[in-house]
């Protein structure tokens, strides 16, 4: 069904968000109304079974190389995420981790350990929503020597969302902020394209950008990484790691069948026929860390080659136009998710790193993992799992008593257990936990 997509397209004129976002979401509303499913089935990719290994590429410093490099590199945090579902209202990343330490206060910790360490000044940049720009860019006048924080800031652009009755902009008078959504992680690129900083990095001189999560203390810069990326003259690296049960529903990287080329399948992409093989952590080996290395000239020539945009697969979510109010207008948001773009670029690679490079916190089983003992925070500010773990974070399942983190920690208030040599906790109804508890193998709380 051929649909207008004027009425989008004027909303957002209206609205000020840049002609290259409004291009983007054009492409995510036409695969929407054209009826391509966008499905990657198991016979069209095959199993990604071998891969550059993170041991095998790391190199010895070399200090003036790391310097040249690092003076064309730019680090660039995604913090666009309120963490609603934790029942947080600022950005997740003002989340505490380790005492008064947020996740956001570790990332500063980090980008000023590599300036001092190698005497480059790294460039930073950090990528707001609307809903996370204020309260960040106020963190960031702790630490002026930074700079101005409205100079590291890059901002994520809105779409409108979709009324499913009508498939037109939906119209939603009591609050017309909730006529608009965050358009997922894939708009970094329109928002590095549509405000100029691309351009201007480009002008500048720098060459490589590593882009990360800001709630994944474990993806700092790492120079072995980077020495090999340049080296390798990729467009596009995608750092993976090893799945385990835990990961099962995490999108995993795959091979398209027809012309070899590297992708990445989410779970909204799987037909339900093949959700098995989707979760065989045998057969489909790495996820995405979401750690992501590119070429910042190869993006802007894939940039220009299509238009203004990247042809990313599109994530379709059905929710209701209020999230507090399940009876009213039925929705459709539209995202696309950045690591999708491995497919855009040919040569396009992916290393396999250890798993201490992905600890993010996605739900409050994640955060108590990370405030414990099978984790470690290092000078530097980044996230290592404890060694007796041997690379593999304990896994965790709380009950519906601490979806919250105002009642994850109300049951920590006399101290965080030791998680250290737990290979699974599992807790079933409301508990008091307490410094004193140590926890081994496998348990179960009730």
């Amino acid at each position: 069904m051929n649909r207008s997509f004027t009425p989008f397209a004027e909303k957002m004129e209206r609205a000020g968000v840049n002609p290259a976002a409004i291009r983007a979401f054009e492409s995510s509303y036409r695969l929407e109304t054209s009826n391509l499913s966008g499905l990657l089935s198991e016979l069209s990719i095959k199993s990604v079974q071998d891969l550059p290994q993170y041991a095998d590429i790391v190199s010895e410093a070399d200090p003036a190389g790391d310097k040249a490099l690092l003076a064309k590199t730019v680090l660039l945090k995604l913090n666009g995420g309120l963490g609603t579902g934790m029942g947080l209202e600022k950005a997740k990343s003002l989340l505490p981790v380790r005492g008064e330490d947020t996740f956001l206060d570790l990332i500063v910790r980090q980008v000023l350990a590599v300036r001092k360490q190698t005497g480059s000044p790294l460039r930073f940049v950090i990528l707001n929503s609307f809903s996370t720009s204020a309260d960040t860019l106020e963190h960031l006048a702790r630490y002026p020597e930074l700079g101005d924080p409205k100079s590291l800031e890059l901002m994520q652009n809105k779409v409108p969302k979709i009324d499913a009755a009508t498939l037109m902009p939906v119209s939603w008078p009591a609050d017309p902020a909730l006529e608009w959504c965050p358009p997922g992680h894939g708009d970094l690129y329109s928002a590095l394209l549509g405000s100029g900083l691309l351009q201007e990095l480009i002008d500048a001189g720098f060459r490589y950008l590593f882009v990360s999560n800001s709630d994944n203390l474990g993806a700092a810069l790492d120079p072995s990484i980077l020495r090999w990326f340049a080296a390798s003259d990729r467009p596009f690296l995608m750092e993976v790691t090893a799945r385990t049960a835990a990961d099962r529903k995490g999108g995993h990287l795959a091979i398209r069948s027809d012309d070899g080329q590297l992708v990445l399948r989410e779970l909204a992409q799987c037909p339900e026929e093949d959700l098995e093989a989707f979760q065989d952590i045998s057969r489909h080996r790495y996820f995405n860390t979401n750690n992501l290395w590119l070429r910042l000239d190869h993006l802007d020539e894939a940039l220009k080659a299509n238009g203004g945009l990247l042809p990313l697969p599109v994530i379709r979510n059905q929710k209701t136009v209020d999230p507090r109010d399940q009876k009213s207008s039925a929705v459709i948001q539209l995202e696309t998710a950045m690591g999708a773009a491995i497919e855009c670029f040919e040569g396009a690679g992916a290393l396999a790193v250890p798993r201490s490079r992905f600890a993010p916190v996605k739900t409050t089983a994640d955060l108590l993992a990370l405030r414990s003992d099978a984790y470690r925070i290092t000078e530097d500010g980044r996230v290592e799992l404890a060694p007796e773990r041997n690379g593999i974070p304990p896994e965790i399942v709380l009950g519906p008593s601490y979806k919250l983190v105002d009642q994850l920690d109300a049951a920590l208030e006399d101290g965080i257990p030791s998680l250290v040599n737990c290979r699974r906790l599992e807790v079933r109804g409301p508990v008091k936990f307490s410094a004193a508890d140590c926890f081994s193998g496998e348990v179960v709380l009730e």
